[in-house]
């Protein structure tokens, strides 16, 4: 296997991480145990099908051309015992232990000599439930490759993807080199030409989303390095229910829904709701259906999210006029066009320019809010059915909260990543955001008007 530059975003992605800010993403996926499933052989199994996996045999090495550069090569001391462990939850209760140890490993960064994954088998009783604790550096992966990557430890990815590979004879990524073709020398010039352009419009798109008036929120305080780790879950078909009463997409819904949580936490903790209403990022994917999964593809939106408005109805109203904007003008407007922009700097801009980068993130947003799809056939891990999958996302400098959603078995997972010092009550958070759900379910399905939160 060759070596493959990093793209733009990737390397912008590498260099931004610090021992505080750790830039991987993860997923807690929880499985059921089912008769004669030892702990012994699902860590094996994770083994097994961990080092078959191309992707996860590569690490990053600096190159010299272009400087500046950093490619992917293969490790050739690749050891997944290094990257697969298995550990212990004592608690009784095997969530909250679950959910607390996953906070206290996200908070560690991956070794950067290395491919920069791990997962951790996480076990209570050998008879009870388990689950499997997955960290990807986000240079690795967005949220649909990460999904793309991740889903070949199920019995239903990996018995495909074998299939494949040995009808193809090949392995199944096959790697590009990072030396370009002559042939695309010229193209590459004239595309060059253009990204120039494109570079300019979007930096401006940026410079008019950026905040000069920085607060000092629970949202952005200073980081500590601490991860704290909670989760909620909502049901998928009250979700679709509400959005047949109300119209828009479930994803206005899900913001919205956010959105009151945070007023509803906000009014325990004594705190009136700002002046300002806290500002979230929500990705976008750039891919295209059936495109190579290889690279982030991200862009972003900007959304206010309404915490201000003490009507449910009109905080829906509000986030879906807005994403509605934010469709219309199109992934090139606004602090998401960030990500657009990293795609047209040279190499050297990521590796010098990364702490300023990431220290501008808080003029440009307060949270992030992603949605991480999932297949949507039933999974399992050695006969274990997958009962729940909680996306998480990582924290930008200066910020302290992001909230991941992802829909599965009619379930819909939420993942609340947090500093754990500037956000210390973040299970009330998650309990927030199942008591919005819960409101908003009952006012938009049997047209009852509920008592706002004040």
């Amino acid at each position: 296997m060759g070596t493959e530059l990093l793209a733009p975003l990737d390397l912008a992605f590498w260099h931004l991480e610090s021992d505080a800010h750790p830039m991987h993403l993860g997923a807690l996926a929880v499985f059921a145990p089912a008769p004669g499933v030892t702990p012994p052989h699902v860590l094996e199994l994770l083994r097994t099908r961990a080092a078959a996996i191309p992707r996860l045999r590569m690490c990053v090495r600096d190159v010299l051309l272009p400087v500046g550069g950093a490619a992917w090569t293969v490790d050739k001391d690749f050891d997944v015992h290094r990257h697969v462990r298995r550990v212990a939850v004592d608690e009784g209760d095997f969530m909250a232990g679950a959910t607390r140890l996953a906070g206290e490993l996200m908070e560690q960064p991956l070794g950067r000599g290395l491919p920069p994954w791990q997962m951790y088998l996480i076990g209570g009783a050998d008879d009870g439930p388990f689950a499997v604790l997955v960290k990807l550096h986000h240079a690795l992966a967005d949220g649909m490759r990460a999904v793309a990557i991740g889903a070949g430890i199920f019995d239903e990815i990996a018995a495909a993807t074998t299939a494949r590979s040995a009808a193809r004879g090949r392995p199944a990524v096959p790697p590009r080199s990072w030396l370009p073709d002559p042939r695309e020398v010229a193209g590459m010039a004239l595309g060059r030409i253009g990204e120039v352009g494109r570079a300019l419009g979007v930096g401006a798109s940026v410079v008019r989303a950026g905040r000069l008036d920085l607060r000092s929120t629970a949202f952005t305080a200073p980081s500590s390095g601490t991860r704290r780790l909670a989760t909620a879950d909502l049901d998928a078909t009250a979700l679709q229910r509400i959005r047949r009463a109300e119209g828009g997409t479930a994803n206005d819904i899900l913001l919205a829904v956010v959105a009151g949580a945070l007023r509803r936490w906000m009014a325990e903790r004594g705190e009136a709701p700002a002046a300002t209403d806290p500002r979230a990022l929500v990705p976008v994917s750039r891919r295209r259906p059936g495109g190579a999964v290889s690279g982030n593809r991200l862009s972003a939106y900007l959304l206010d999210l309404p915490v201000g408005a003490a009507d449910p109805r009109e905080r829906l109203r509000a986030v879906r006029g807005a994403m509605d904007r934010n469709k219309a003008a199109g992934p090139l407007k606004g602090a998401g066009a960030v990500a657009v922009l990293a795609d047209q700097l040279h190499p050297l801009a990521h590796r010098f320019g990364a702490p300023l980068a990431a220290n501008a993130a808080r003029m440009l947003f307060d949270l992030l809010v992603t949605s991480v799809p999932l297949p949507r056939s039933a999974l399992s891990l050695g006969g274990c059915p997958l009962s729940a999958l909680y996306p998480m996302a990582p924290l930008a400098r200066g910020q302290s909260l992001a909230v991941a959603l992802s829909t599965y078995g009619g379930r819909v997972h939420v993942g609340l990543v947090a500093d754990g010092k500037a956000l210390p009550d973040l299970d009330r958070l998650a309990g927030a955001v199942q008591e919005e759900f819960d409101e908003i379910g009952a006012l938009f399905t049997a047209g009852r008007v509920a008592a706002p939160v004040s």
